[in-house]
Order: structure tokens, then C-alpha cells, then sequence
């Protein structure tokens, strides 16, 4: 227990400067646009932000870093969570500011829902076989 003098410590010393996560959205849990983004989805950099997205101002650190990590090559949203040591919440709204100042863009995977059967597939290619 801390004495009257000391005030409580809720981190550990080796942990260093604590930021919240709500701090990196200011506050904010979703994207304006409200953009789905599955862990899967890939997040790709834009070809008009070869620029240096850290010469704007209005860009956190974060969003920087997620620039650049898409700059090299395609990320999905959970690799940039790991990459960045961020939780999920968090990247996807940071993601979301990135699209809408078009600065990247996202690629979702088809639903299964949406693929072919593979029965139509085997009926195609026997369609094609027999001309």
C-alpha cells in the first residue's frame, strides 16, 4: 500500500511512457466512414502517397507508420497490429482515417458466400472438354 506521501503506480518501471489507446484515436472507437475491416483485409499503399506522409502535420505517428509499412509491401490489418504492438480496435480506425485522406486503400477478401460452387466449376470445365 502507498503511504499518504506516494502517489499509486498502475505500470511497471520497465514499461516506460504508457499511452492510451483512446489517446491514439482521440477518442474515438470507429472511423467516420465506418469501414469494415476484416484481420484479413489488405491494406495497400496509395500511389499518390510516395510523398512523405510525415511532413503532414495532421498525421500521427501511427499513421505514418502504417504509410509506410503498406509503402513496401501489402499488410493485412493483423500484421499491422503485430508490427505495430496495437490493438485491433485501434488500427482499424487509424486505417480508416488513412482512407479517407486516400492515402491507402483496402482489399477485402471475397465472402465464401460469394464464390463459385465448386459443382458449377466441374460442370464448366466438363462443358469446355466436350467442345
Amino acid at each position: 500500500m502507498p503511504g499518504p506521501q506516494e502517489t499509486p503506480r498502475w505500470f511497471d518501471d520497465d514499461a516506460g511512457p504508457v499511452v492510451r489507446p483512446y489517446a491514439m484515436t482521440r477518442g474515438r472507437t470507429t472511423s467516420p466512414a465506418q469501414h469494415r475491416l476484416d484481420l484479413i483485409a489488405v491494406v495497400i499503399a496509395e500511389a499518390g502517397a510516395a510523398g512523405a506522409p510525415e511532413a503532414d502535420q495532421t498525421l500521427s505517428p501511427e499513421h505514418v507508420d502504417i504509410v509506410e509499412l503498406c509503402r513496401d509491401t501489402p499488410q493485412s490489418v493483423a500484421e499491422l497490429a503485430a508490427e505495430l504492438d496495437l490493438p485491433i480496435g485501434v488500427i482499424r480506425v487509424l486505417i480508416g482515417d488513412l482512407v479517407d485522406d486516400e492515402l491507402v486503400h483496402v482489399t477485402r477478401p471475397v465472402p465464401p458466400a460469394e464464390l463459385p460452387d465448386e459443382s458449377i466449376l466441374r460442370d464448366v470445365i466438363s462443358g469446355l472438354r466436350a467442345l
